[in-house]
């Protein structure tokens, strides 16, 4: 008996365009004959649409904004917990087996849909409320880190009210602490949103208002001579690591428009590293990834630099599944394919939800 998912995508986040290359690059993945997908878009205002059961690859992302799906309520994802959403035996919604979401960045890649999904009793794709949180907020993040023993760059961080206050304090130390250059992100955003390089002081104001218009918490980090080293980790709680890769951007640095629009950026995979260095990457990797209690998946990134020294850059919980994305073909490379890497996931977060149901919520 086919098994029924829902595939979440879209998502009220600057990363929405990135959440549609994922999902029709999973859609084109999946096995049909295995699941009946359902595609659950939602929009760049939060509304949730519904669209009809999926026949095959879809051929133009824009399809997959549904123009004729339904409007439902999330909780129409378990009518047998909320009857929202419409009635369930007249619109034919069934509880679903299992989600996948593909949302990047806020509102869905923070914890917010994972907790929905808790609520809801659905087993679901990826990390969990947790590890999502956590590693969307790189503050909190490296935060973590820092209790954990992993070596990183020096970062510091602020909050838009006290930037607005007393900014020259805040640049002072941030010349103090980082010196130049350093770079400036908003805390809770991926995929090189809002990211800048500063080298001045100048520059530095200018970076810390572009951030300041993605989120209210900006994180500014010293700037690392060093070469950009990713690896996919896959697992529960023994998680496996792939071959490395290495980045190598055309222009001053891994920005959105290299990473997504340009193709100005170089991958090499595998990166060539020494078999020490190798190990290493690998034990930060699962470290990184047990010290947040990550679950399915994560892209761990590095900086290596010329002395050898490995640095955690972060940690990603819901990389990008794009046909020019490192997380599948690192997988790829380590001899794992896309469809089989995507059904892996699925199977993941089926047993992630199994062993959950062991815990007693009586006493």
């Amino acid at each position: 008996m086919k098994m029924k998912m829902g595939l979440v995508y879209g998502g009220k986040s600057p990363e929405h365009n990135v959440s549609l290359q994922t999902a029709k690059a999973v859609i084109k993945a999946l096995d049909l004959t295995k699941y009946d997908v359902l595609p659950i878009y939602i929009t760049e205002n939060g509304e949730w649409i519904r669209g009809k059961q999926l026949e095959g690859p879809v051929e133009d992302v824009e399809e997959l904004r549904l123009a004729n799906g339904e409007a439902i309520s999330p909780m129409a994802m378990n009518p047998e917990i909320f009857s929202a959403g419409g009635d369930a035996e007249t619109s034919g919604s069934k509880k679903l087996d299992v989600v996948f979401p593909l949302l990047h960045g806020p509102n869905g890649e923070d914890g917010t849909v994972q907790g929905l999904l808790e609520l809801l009793n659905i087993p679901y794709v990826g990390n969990g409320v947790l590890a999502s949180a956590a590693g969307m907020d790189k503050v909190m993040m490296k935060n973590v880190y820092n209790q954990a023993g992993i070596k990183q760059p020096a970062y510091v961080w602020f909050l838009r009210g006290d930037w607005e206050e007393k900014r020259e304090p805040l640049y002072t130390d941030v010349e103090e602490t980082l010196g130049y250059p350093c770079f400036v992100k908003p805390a809770n955003l991926g995929s090189s949103v809002g990211i800048s390089k500063a080298r001045n002081r100048a520059e530095l104001d200018e970076a810390c208002a572009t951030a300041f218009a993605y989120d209210r918490k900006i994180i500014v980090e010293e700037g690392i001579d060093g070469r950009e080293i990713e690896m996919a980790v896959l697992g529960n709680d023994a998680p496996e690591c792939s071959v490395v890769g290495e980045i190598k951007p055309e222009t001053d640095f891994y920005d959105y428009k290299a990473k997504y629009e340009d193709g100005s950026t170089g991958l090499i995979i595998p990166a060539q590293i020494s078999e020490s260095e190798y190990e290493e990457m690998k034990s930060v990797a699962v470290r990184s990834f047990k010290a947040l209690d990550c679950a399915g998946l994560v892209r761990a990134d590095f900086f290596l630099t010329e002395a050898g020294d490995v640095l955690m850059n972060e940690v990603n919980t819901m990389p990008g599944f794009t046909p020019v994305s490192m997380f599948p073909m690192l997988w790829q490379k380590s001899g794992l394919s896309y469809p089989e890497l995507i059904e892996k996931l699925v199977q993941l977060g089926i047993e992630r939800f199994e062993e959950k149901q062991k815990i007693k919520h009586t006493f």
